[in-house]
């Protein structure tokens, strides 16, 4: 049947460039590097007619698992060259004693993380199947000097806090302009040994902490809040039946008391967000989350007001995903590695088209930028001049910390690049201590996006159609036209208080 499809070329031409010659070597040139450390036209003929053998029986003949065996197979390769008249008697013996320099078969994976994430990536998104017998070429969207810094600083940061119990860190940089991954860090080091580093972090649910906070605000702006509209940072407890009574408490154990709601985001309040949710309702929270896309929360019935501090798990590749909605405005883009894919016949199959998906009002998504970029803002909790700042560049960002001390993150953006980070343990086990601001996470997020906008213009998010600069209360800020009525000109607490 082959042969009545196929020319003898044809045939040969598939020998050459798909069949299996071992292991996960498909091609000649593929078995040639393998084996041999050299481009298929460098080889010798001892090298030639050892690779010729290989297809016959590739998991047999392979050179790592006998090497006595594959040589006997050469030596049938170059029996049947005798006696086919392509070489005589004296060049055979000189290619039989010829020395082969087997390579050790260790393969080199630069990036393993995110070779191995665009593997899966190809075979559940884009349904390739059996990507290594295809023979083709995978271009990616992986920069790497930006891959090669961020796990220079992953590796060092968390060297920096081994003695707060933290032994991982991880990263991940995505251009938010088209959804490209320019650096995957899974874990501080692929070949750990004292910790699975083998784990992609970047790929696995953690808890969020109040990283997910900027999904319940926008939420309330689209109630019709603003930036303004003040809300108590109080004592409060909520009686649910058949639970524990639920009294969230704020990351210092203190109350700032009448904030407005810009404050309360950007120095990341607990009790106001608990709040918040309340009044917005969970349902509500869970499908706006789904929408930007969070595909981790599956029972909705599982969640309760906690959700408002990060208790539903999140992968932060898709954490990614969904504050790209913030920074493109009210459009989400689809996070997508793959720039294009070409065949064996160098023919491309495949180029990337950037997809993006409305998800919400531009004018909410641009208040939440204002309050995430703003240092004052946020000077009521993490003070001025943290490391939550990028100088002289304009970047939203947002922390957050599990009550149970077992994840820190750091997230920020600005209309171009994203980056995010996160510190822990893989096994679950708590930190002894982190700082939102301060140590953890923050400091691999500051450095990376120091160095990725350091030689780059500042971009500010315009204002969209609808929303304006007012001066209320004596303040200047932006509103949604007509929500600036609804603001009340009081004191607003300057300083939190401590708690009982």
């Amino acid at each position: 049947m082959l042969e009545w499809k196929l020319d003898k070329n044809q045939i040969l031409e598939r020998y050459f460039n798909q069949v299996a010659y071992g292991g996960e070597a498909y091609g000649v040139q593929e078995a040639s590097l393998r084996y041999f450390g050299k481009n298929i036209w460098e080889i010798n003929m001892a090298e030639a007619t050892f690779l010729a053998g290989l297809p016959a029986a590739p998991s047999l003949y392979s050179p790592y698992k006998d090497i006595e065996l594959s040589r006997v197979r050469q030596k049938q390769v170059v029996a049947e060259m005798v006696a086919a008249g392509y070489i005589n008697e004296e060049v055979a013996t000189d290619i039989l004693t010829t020395k082969l320099e087997i390579t050790s078969g260790q393969t080199e994976i630069k990036y393993p993380h995110f070779v191995f994430y665009v593997k899966d990536y190809l075979e559940k998104e884009l349904g390739f199947t059996n990507v290594e017998r295809q023979g083709l070429t995978i271009v990616t969207s992986i920069e790497p000097d930006v891959q090669d810094m961020t796990e220079q600083v992953v590796a060092e940061e968390v060297a920096k806090v081994v003695n707060l119990h933290i032994s991982n860190g991880a990263a991940l940089v995505i251009d938010v302009e088209n959804g490209d991954v320019l650096a995957m860090v899974g874990s501080k080091n692929y070949w750990a040994a004292d910790i699975d580093g083998k784990f992609n972090v970047t790929l696995a649910p953690r808890q969020p902490g109040s990283s997910i906070k900027p999904i319940n605000y926008s939420l309330a702006f689209k109630r019709g809040m603003s930036l303004m509209s003040t809300i108590e940072d109080s004592p409060v407890t909520y009686k649910i039946a058949g639970q524990k009574d639920y009294s969230p408490r704020n990351y210092n154990n203190k109350f700032a008391g009448q904030v407005t709601l810009k404050q309360a985001l950007a120095s990341s309040l607990n009790v106001p967000s608990v709040k918040l949710l309340n009044e917005n309702g969970v349902e509500n929270m869970i499908e706006l989350g789904k929408k930007m896309g969070i595909t981790s929360w599956g029972d909705k019935n599982r969640f309760g007001l906690s959700l408002a501090l990060g208790a539903g798990e999140v992968r932060m590749i898709e954490l990614a995903g969904v504050y790209s909605t913030f920074a493109r405005l009210g459009n989400r883009v689809v996070i997508n590695p793959i720039v294009k894919i070409k065949n064996y016949k160098n023919e491309i199959i495949l180029a990337k088209e950037v997809k993006t998906v409305e998800v919400m009002d531009e004018r909410i998504a641009f208040l939440i930028n204002q309050a995430l970029s703003d240092d004052k803002a946020r000077q009521l909790v993490f003070g001025p001049g943290s490391k939550l700042n990028i100088a002289g560049k304009t970047v939203a960002v947002k922390t957050g910390t599990t009550n149970n001390l077992r994840d820190n993150w750091c997230i920020g953006w600005t209309p171009s690049v994203m980056v995010a980070a996160w510190v822990g343990n893989n096994d679950n086990r708590p930190m002894s201590w982190v700082a939102s601001g301060i140590s953890g996470a923050t400091p691999i997020w500051n450095r990376v996006m120091n160095q990725l906008l350091s030689d780059k213009e500042n971009e500010n998010w315009s204002a969209p159609v609808g929303v304006y600069m007012k001066s209320v209360c004596g303040k200047d800020e932006y509103f949604i036209d007509g929500t600036e009525k609804g603001v009340s000109c009081v004191r607003v607490s300057p300083t939190p208080t401590a708690t009982n």
